[in-house]
């Protein structure tokens, strides 16, 4: 009798710990493909009707290795006092304005700690075009929430070897 008691005690622990994992992981996955950014910022209306392109906004794509989100003052350029549109988002945009706080954007593209990646040597070095590894984002009006395509090595390997580029471990690994 004591062995069925302690079987079943087991067995319910086991169905718990694997029922936790199975939500923890739908969590994880959910969020980490439906990020909400603290603005809904219309790529298309600024690349349309403004003219914009990416290096207004995510400056040093061009010279560093890493891009940058848009910072406040880069918006105040067009954006200070009175709103320029309708737009419920751009009010929120003054808000931050308004009170000096750098908008709090959310980094969709990880690259592992592991390696070493360039914006400059991919875009000016390998004149790559942004919608290559970012989709294209001159035609969405909603933010983007997920990657276009995933940051893993078989894409990096896959896009090296179409491009002849060396795939020697020490071109992106620390």
């Amino acid at each position: 009798m004591r062995y069925f008691k302690k079987r079943n005690i087991i067995l319910s622990l086991i169905a718990a710990t694997l029922f936790i994992i199975f939500i923890a992981s739908v969590l994880f996955f959910r969020n980490n493909n439906n990020i909400v950014q603290p603005i809904a910022f219309n790529h298309k209306i600024h690349i349309d009707k403004v003219g914009m392109g990416c290096i207004d906004c995510h400056a040093n794509v061009e010279t560093m290795a890493r891009a940058t989100f848009p910072t406040l003052e880069t918006c105040q350029t067009c954006h200070s006092g009175e709103p320029i549109s309708e737009s419920p988002q751009e009010k929120i945009l003054l808000k931050y304005i308004t009170e000096n706080r750098e908008i709090p954007w959310i980094q969709i593209y990880k690259v592992p700690d592991h390696v070493y990646f360039s914006h400059r040597r991919h875009v000016v070095g390998g004149t790559l075009e942004c919608l290559s590894c970012h989709g294209n984002v001159a035609e969405m009006s909603l933010p983007v929430s997920s990657p276009a395509i995933k940051v893993t090595m078989n894409n990096c390997v896959n896009c090296h070897k179409n491009n002849k580029i060396t795939n020697d471990c020490l071109t992106c690994h620390r």
